[in-house]
């Protein structure tokens, strides 16, 4: 019987490469709620005392990006005064815009892509979310850090902090939790006892509510001790640093594009967003347990140079007869995907934290293509 252990991390909202990611994806609505045809890509810098947003945005009206980085900052629940603000954005280069925006085709949806890629999606049918198991319990963990800090639940919690769950599996099954870290960022005052018994009784019970940890799984708590100082004034934080937390947990190959701050019209975030909602799709038809998709795009051309499927060796059909299925009922070409995903509008601030992926409100989570696909992989087969 094959076992293997694998451990992924989250992080909390507090973290500053992910206070970094939703300041960027704070800018990113502020432009869509006035111009849905706004082009960002926005980054964010944040170390002790600043804090500096640069990018290219062409919008029809410039937010006042200055202000939406203090409101963003007391959110999370760092105070803004005590940093400078520095703004560096200029509009997006005529080059790059010339093979977006002015394809040679009278076909509005060959509107090439933003910029070559190599985007992957998967899905797996071991959890409700469709995720690996290690990456919904690591995310739900610093999901009720946040939450506990931000209600009062546990008194004396900061904002950062983070979180490893290390699951074992038998024969590609979750059977057990081997290990988990939890570190969270704390008042001074708040000691080391209470704090180990805050996380375990309100925290780590639920997280672990359905799949539970056993007499033999390794529990570490702030494993290095104190931890008062931290956030931007302890860790420079830059946006997309957490490409693994964003997406699957390292189980599947990453293209290395980060999503926040990046408009629709950047395959790094669209791609990734079909990619999954194929794999997703597939997995709830009953076509695989388990799927990897693989989209590959040309800067300025708007059709995949590549498209790949590989259900490792649980598919219902062979790969090829599920790649001609997706290829029948997917349009993968940029401005398709901003289309019939509904991309254009201001959602992603609630993409940043707890992973991009298996949120049932958003679009690429939905299961609506389950028929289609069916009906297409058994004519293709």
């Amino acid at each position: 019987m094959a076992k293997t252990i694998y451990s992924v991390e989250s992080v909390t909202m507090g973290h500053p490469d992910k206070l970094c990611d939703l300041i960027s994806d704070s800018v990113l609505d502020a432009c869509l709620a006035v111009d849905k045809n706004a082009r960002v890509a926005c980054e964010t810098m944040a170390t002790k005392g600043k804090v500096i947003v640069a990018g290219e945005i062409t919008v029809s009206k410039m937010p006042n990006i200055k202000e939406i980085v203090e409101n963003t900052m007391r959110f999370v629940g760092y105070d803004p005064s005590t940093v400078e603000i520095e703004v560096l954005v200029h509009e997006q280069s005529p080059d790059i815009a010339q093979g977006v925006d002015n394809p040679a085709q009278a076909d509005a949806y060959e509107l090439g892509a933003g910029d070559q890629g190599v985007l992957y999606g998967y899905a797996t049918a071991e959890t409700a979310e469709r995720l690996p198991l290690p990456c919904v319990l690591a995310h739900r963990i610093t999901r009720l850090l946040t939450d506990a800090r931000k209600s009062g639940r546990i008194k004396g919690l900061r904002p950062d902090g983070k979180a490893q769950v290390s699951v074992v599996y038998e024969d590609s099954r979750p059977v057990r939790v081997d290990a988990v870290v939890v570190s969270t960022q704390h008042d001074e005052e708040k000691s080391m006892e209470e704090l180990t018994r805050d996380v375990r009784d309100v925290i780590l019970k639920e997280a672990f509510c359905d799949f539970t940890m056993d007499e033999t799984t390794r529990v570490f708590i702030n494993p290095s001790g104190r931890f008062v100082l931290g956030g931007y004034e302890a860790d420079t934080g830059l946006t997309g640093r957490k490409l693994m937390v964003d997406t699957y947990g390292g189980f599947i190959s990453h293209g290395g594009g980060a999503f926040s701050g990046k408009d629709a019209t950047k395959v790094d975030r669209s791609g990734a967003y079909l990619a999954r909602y194929i794999a997703k799709n597939l997995v709830d038809a009953g076509l695989a347990e388990r799927c990897l998709v693989s989209l590959c795009y040309a800067i300025g051309v708007a059709r995949p140079v590549e498209i790949t499927v590989d259900t490792y060796g649980t598919g219902k059909y062979d790969d090829e007869v599920l790649k001609q299925a997706v290829l029948k009922v997917f349009d993968c070409r940029p401005a398709a995907i901003r289309d019939s995903l509904d991309l254009c509008r201001p959602i992603y601030t609630s993409t940043t934290n707890s992973g991009h992926f298996g949120k049932e409100e958003l679009p690429w989570e939905q299961s609506d293509a389950v028929d289609k696909l069916r009906e297409a992989a058994e004519a293709a087969q």
